[in-house]
């Protein structure tokens, strides 16, 4: 194989983003399993047809195709050492709908969620609903045979697909579909290249009836193996046996779909039992009476991590009495006729909902925090608390709901025969699907040996038990190895002769469900896996104080790939690129540490991949919050920006912008002379060029007199450290220098709710500018010098109140990994407060005035991913205030991200994906409240005839008092 001619001619013949570089290679090395493969290179087509251009091209040079969707398989399906075809970022039409018939046509790339938006005008949806579904795209739930909890009610993908249009790796394209016996035959007749291909698979059922019929699991969540029982019967659904095939037989360029209608109305109904086998013993009795929507289960296992990690705490709180629990949804066209079914169901149990153990729910919210606890269930056990890492591998197999219980009895007496500690049990037990991670340790070669015993013995487990080694999930390398075990030899070769008639060179995602990699190769670990340990600059605490741990942080499940909602991560809500995510730029930093031969980053920390992939990340520290196991790649980049830079010449905006309070404090001898020059048009420019701050971008105006300049000219005598009423008004650059009149609305809403306001008399700096810069010595130092100033408060115990979100989360957060064992920053990380929080917290009796009136409010990115806005929305509430709070994630300036050349285009499209529309939609009358100084320039840069305010300037008392 010549890569180099294979990628001049991708390059010339197909419309595509073509990429062979190390970045590209290594972002798409690994998906949500625990394998790893590194692609000859990735294709990101821009039409369909220019996919299938790419295959043909591919042909050519002999080189294997591996179709991806989102990337989130678990069993390795997703990886492959061949050219990856992603079809997320461009080829994701809705095609066409057939209200009516309830069908409609997608490309492959499409996402669930989007999809499910588009259809809502009409009433519908695609019924399987995986737990990545603001992710996971059709042609991947087509390629797995998908399921998720609504397949409880909607069966799998397999049930809703009516027609694919395929093509295989020699060429053959053709719409298939679902054909009577004679219509068959028609096409068998007719030759050609899928006459030919029919043929072959009628002799292959023919041949294997009997074995089909006898060793396919008759069970509603078979998904290992392929689907040769969609061959039988009067029909031949050529479609059904595709989908599920994991791209091994064909790539699909389109789908026919099957839709059903939208349930307008839900209740819920949550069981507790003693342990998860008592749960799984009450499914059978749950559907002899009820035909729910869905029909989940918790372990408390799962609900102990959750409470240890400080995560779905209401969600848990809704929880009635027990130790397990069974999570049943009914849908109907109103509330009463979905609460009738579940009264029906309690009746039926004998059971009534004020038991105890019993709780109910008709309110959409509450059910669906409840139902997002349980899509959790991944990341959440993926780094438990006083446990070591768990990980897939046996995380999907399924059985008939009548033997559940028992399975899980022999399944937990299996782990603890393999010494396993006991795992998190949890899925869609009303289907018999359990989901799991186990505590496998696979950085040894003992506990990778174990690892490979104990996968043939849970497979001989649950064939035994008349079960699927995977029930959603599908097979890839994780379970190919095992089909064997499941089906027997003869039905293994069937599935051989069936890639045979599809793909006789085995060029489509080879090595995996025929011919398989064995389970225990290619290993994202492995016991030769050997990651570089560099000494940092940031303690890493929460990872052993290893970035290599830190690194590896990421499980591959995909929420950084969301379009909308939240706030992670930003820069791939606009770019749609793997390596803008969270997630892709985890794997470049993995790779980055070389802990394999053969990784495609070679250059470590100077590695020019990894720093351009982390260029766009904005440090909002969405995926601080929003990622499901607490990926940080904010603090992240910080770290790899230390040393990328390290006795090199850095960008001029990390001296611009990165010595902001430096500048900021010589500006203020002469404040009008420099805010003349930085907007006299000749200088204006030439400066911009110099600091590398975006052309399009005006420097905000520096205050004629900053906050303590102003605070020193006061007569009143500040509080003491220790006394009661006192506070500390951190006084922060942004507020400080850009807008003190709102550090004086603050300390008119502190003195009204009666605390005595102490403001430092030196300059003092949380070194937030450096850390984002990754200039971590000299955060380091600035820290611990305004730490020095404020001892004697910090001893005192003394409330210290910041206004800025993005230096209070620096006090809350970035301080621990700075000086993660200084005494003075753990004092400070737990006397910091942000002004509502002093305001509800420690200020008894204190009502805020009655503001009234509307508003629309842009939460910081801090106060969303570190800070909490419970505290804010509570003031917000009291003041009598209607507002919006704007679920527009991330403001898109983030500090000086925006302002640094090369990405203004980002930064405003992240502000024109919600806050911007919403500001301009707003009424003159509405207040536009945004605490961040980056928000409020943002929007005053973008709609200049909006000022945007800061909550303390919203709850300023009246003059003269109250």
């Amino acid at each position: 194989m010549d890569v180099e001619d294979l990628e001049r001619d991708l390059r010339a013949e197909v419309d595509a983003e073509v990429r062979f570089d190390a970045g590209s290679r290594g972002a798409y090395s690994t998906d949500a399993s625990n394998y790893r493969q590194v692609p000859i290179g990735v294709v990101v087509p821009r039409t369909v047809e220019a996919g299938a251009r790419a295959v043909a091209v591919c042909r050519r040079h002999d080189v294997p195709v591996l179709s991806r969707g989102g990337g989130t398989s678990l069993g390795g399906q997703g990886t492959n050492a061949a050219v990856v075809l992603d079809w997320s970022k461009y080829c994701n039409r809705l095609v066409s709908v057939d209200p009516r018939a309830r069908t409609c046509v997608v490309e492959p790339g499409i996402a669930l969620d989007d999809l499910n938006e588009r259809l809502a005008e009409h009433g519908l949806k695609f019924g399987p609903k995986p737990a990545t579904h603001s992710h996971c795209t059709i042609g991947g739930m087509i390629g797995n045979n998908s399921c998720g909890a609504s397949a409880q009610h909607y069966g799998k993908t397999v049930d809703n697909v009516a027609r694919l249009e395929v093509l295989t790796y020699d060429g053959t394209r053709a719409w298939v579909g679902n054909w009577t016996q004679d219509e068959l035959a028609e096409r068998i007749s007719a030759g050609g290249e899928l006459g030919a291909l029919c043929a072959r698979l009628r002799q292959v059922r023919d041949r294997y009836a009997g074995e089909i019929r006898e060793h396919y699991p008759d069970i509603p969540r078979r998904v290992s193996g392929y689907n040769l029982d969609s061959l039988l019967g009067a029909e031949f659904d050529l479609a059904g046996l595709v989908v599920g095939s994991e791209g091994t037989l064909a790539t699909v360029l389109r789908a026919e779909i099957e839709l059903v209608p939208v349930v307008p109305a839900a209740a819920m109904l949550a069981l507790g039992y003693d342990d998860i086998a008592a749960a799984a013993d009450a499914v059978p009795e749950i559907l002899a009476h009820s035909r729910p929507l869905q029909l989940e289960a918790i372990g408390g296992e799962l609900v102990h991590f959750m409470r240890e990690e400080g995560q779905f705490l209401e969600s848990v709180a809704m929880l009635p009495r027990g130790n397990s629990w069974l999570m049943v949804q009914f849908g109907g066209d109103t509330t009463e006729e979905a609460d009738a079914q579940l009264h029906e169901l309690l009746a039926g149990l004998g059971k009534s909902a004020s038991d105890d153990d019993v709780a109910v729910s008709d309110d959409p919210e509450q059910e669906e925090r409840m139902l997002k606890a349980r899509e959790a269930g991944l990341g959440v056990t993926a780094h438990p608390p006083d446990m070591p890492e768990s990980w897939e591998g046996w995380e999907d197999s399924a059985v008939s709901p009548d033997v559940l219980g028992d399975y899980l009895r022999d399944l937990l007496a299996l782990f603890q025969r393999y010494g396993y500690e006991r795992p998190a049990l949890y899925g869609h037990f009303g289907h018999g699907c359990v989901h799991i991670r186990m505590p496998f340790r696979l950085k040894s070669g003992p506990g990778v040996a174990t690892f490979r015993e104990f996968l043939f013995s849970a497979a001989d487990l649950v064939t035994r038990h008349g079960g699927s080694l995977s029930g959603e999930h599908g097979d890839g390398q994780a379970r190919g190895e095992l089909l064997q075990r499941m089906f027997g030899s003869a039905l293994v070769t069937a599935f051989g002769e069936v890639k045979a008639a599809f793909d006789p060179q085995n060029r489509m995602n080879p090595g995996k469900v025929v011919a398989p990699h064995r389970v225990d190769e290619n290993l994202r670990l492995g016991a030769d896996y050997r990651p570089s340990a560099p000494r940092t600059f940031l303690g890493f605490p929460d990872d052993g104080g290893s970035f290599a741990q830190a690194a590896s942080r990421c499980v591959g499940v995909g929420n950084c790939r969301r379009a909308t909602g939240g706030v992670m991560c930003p820069s791939y809500m606009v770019t749609r690129e793997e390596e803008h995510s969270t997630r892709g730029r985890a794997r470049l930093l993995f790779e980055m540490l070389q802990g394999h031969p053969d990784s495609p980053v070679r250059d470590g920390w100077r590695s020019t991949a990894v720093r351009d992939a982390l260029d766009l990340c904005l440090a909002c520290k969405g995926c601080k919050s929003d990622c499901p196991v607490g990926v940080d790649m904010a603090t992240y980049k910080a770290e790899f920006l230390a040393h990328h830079y390290r006795h090199r010449f850095r960008p001029a905006a990390h001296y611009s912008l990165g010595w902001l309070p430096a500048i900021a404090r010589l500006a203020e001898a002469a404040p009008r002379a420099v805010n003349a020059a930085l907007r006299a048009p000749v200088l204006a420019a030439a400066g911009k060029r110099l600091a590398g701050i975006a052309p399009q971008r005006t420097p905000p105006r520096f205050a004629a007199a900053s906050f303590q300049r102003q605070w020193r000219r006061r007569r009143v005598p500040p509080p003491r450290p220790g006394e009661a009423d006192a506070v500390v008004l951190w006084p922060d650059t942004f507020t400080n220098h850009f807008d003190p009149e709102i550090a004086n609305a603050a300390v008119d809403v502190l003195e009204d709710a009666g605390f005595r306001v102490a403001v430092p008399a030196e300059p003092v700096c949380c070194g937030l500018t450096w850390i984002s810069t990754g200039q971590l010595g000299i955060a380091k130092r600035v820290l611990r010098r305004s730490l020095r100033l404020l001892r004697p408060w910090l001893e005192a115990g003394t409330p210290i109140v910041g206004l800025e979100p993005s230096c209070a989360a620096v006090f809350r957060s970035d301080s621990r990994e700075l000086l993660t064992h200084d005494e003075d920053a753990r004092r400070m990380r737990e006397q910091f407060v942000t002004l509502a929080e002093a305001l509800r917290d420690h200020a008894p009796g204190w009502e805020p005035p009655r503001v009234g009136g509307h508003a629309i409010v842009q939460r910081h990115c801090h106060q969303y991913a570190v800070l909490g806005f419970d505290a804010d929305t509570e003031l917000i509430r009291r003041a009598g205030i209607d507002a919006d709070i704007l679920d527009s994630g991330c403001c898109g300036l983030a500090g000086n991200f925006g302002f640094e050349r090369g990405h203004y285009e980002v930064s405003m499209a992240c502000a024109e994906r919600v806050l911007l529309p919403a500001v301009r939609r707003a009424p003159e009358d509405t207040a536009v409240l945004a605490d961040g100084f980056s928000c409020r320039t943002q929007i005053e840069q973008a709609e200049p005839q909006r000022h945007p305010v800061h909550l303390a300037e919203l709850l300023r008392p009246e003059p003269g008092g109250r």
